[in-house]
C-alpha cells in the first residue's frame, strides 16, 4: 500500500521561487567577511580610520580642526581599501572555483552582479565614517559653534565620494575576473594617468579624466554644474566601461 503525497500549489511556486535580490544582496555581504582577507580588510579599514581621525585631530591646526576637515580625511581609509574587497567579491568567484556554485543557485548572473554592487555600496556606506568625524572634532576642537556645520548636500556628496571607488572596484573585478591583476590595474592605471596630466600637453583632458582631480571639489565645497559634468566624464571612463565589460565577461564567460 503506498501513500500519496499532497503537494500544495503555493508549495511548488516557493519551491521554484528566485531568492529575491535583498536576500542576494545579504547574501555577498556575507561573502566579503567570510573569507580571510575580505575580514581583515575590513578590520584594517576600521582601524585606520580610528588612528586617522586621531591623527588629525592633534595634527591639523586649530582652524582647520573642523568637522568636514576632518570627516574628509576619515573617509580616505575606506576609499583605498574596500575597492580591494569589492574586486575580491567578483574575482574570487573565478580563482576559488565558486562560481559554478553561485550561478548553479541563482542562473540569473546577471542578478548576481547586481547584488554585488549594491552589496558593495552598502558597505561603503556603513565605513562612511560620520560618527568617527564628530568625535574626532568634538575632542579636537570642543564648543566651536562653526566647527559642526555641514550641509545635506556635502554630506550626500561625500557619501558618494566613498560609493564611487567601491562601485569601481567591483567593475575591475568583474572586467577582469582575476584578483592580482585587478588590484594592481585598479590602483596603477588611474596613478599613472595622473602624472601624465600633469604634463602640459594632457593638462585639458586630466581635468575631466583625472579621478583624484574630479572627485576632489566632492569634499571641500557644493560642486558646480562643470564640476558635475567632469565627474560624470571621469565616471564615464573609469566606472561604465568597467562595468559594462565586466557584465559582458560575467554572463558571458565558461564556469569550470
Amino acid at each position: 500500500m503506498s501513500t500519496a503525497t499532497i503537494v500544495s500549489p503555493r508549495a511548488v511556486r516557493a519551491a521554484g521561487a528566485r531568492p529575491g535580490l535583498a536576500r542576494l544582496t545579504a547574501v555577498e555581504l556575507r561573502k566579503m567577511t567570510d573569507t580571510r582577507a575580505g575580514f581583515w580588510l575590513l578590520v584594517a579599514t576600521v582601524a585606520l580610520t580610528a588612528l586617522v581621525v586621531v591623527v588629525a585631530g592633534f595634527a591639523l591646526d586649530e582652524q582647520d580642526r573642523t568637522l568636514r576637515r576632518i570627516l574628509s580625511i576619515a573617509v580616505q581609509p575606506a576609499t583605498i581599501v574596500l575597492p580591494i574587497v569589492g574586486i575580491l567579491l567578483v574575482s574570487s568567484e573565478w580563482s576559488q572555483r565558486t562560481a559554478l556554485l553561485t550561478f548553479t543557485l541563482v542562473p540569473d548572473r546577471t542578478r548576481v552582479l547586481i547584488a554585488k554592487l549594491l552589496a558593495g555600496v552598502v558597505l561603503a556606506l556603513v565605513a562612511l565614517q560620520i560618527a568617527a568625524a564628530a568625535l574626532g572634532t568634538a575632542v579636537a576642537a570642543p564648543g566651536t559653534a562653526d566647527d559642526w556645520s555641514l550641509s545635506a548636500g556635502l554630506v550626500g556628496q561625500v557619501a558618494l565620494y566613498v560609493v564611487l571607488p567601491m562601485i569601481i572596484g567591483v567593475g575591475f573585478g568583474a572586467m577582469l575576473l582575476s584578483s592580482a591583476p585587478a588590484i594592481v590595474l585598479y590602483f596603477v592605471l588611474p596613478t599613472g594617468w595622473s602624472a601624465l596630466g600633469s604634463l602640459e600637453p594632457l593638462e585639458a583632458p586630466a581635468r575631466w579624466l583625472d579621478q583624484a582631480r574630479t572627485m576632489e571639489p566632492m569634499l571641500e565645497h557644493a560642486m558646480s554644474g562643470t564640476e558635475w559634468a567632469r565627474l560624470a566624464t571621469t565616471l564615464a571612463v573609469w566606472m561604465l566601461v568597467p562595468l559594462l565589460v565586466g557584465l559582458w565577461r560575467v554572463t558571458r564567460s565558461d564556469v569550470r
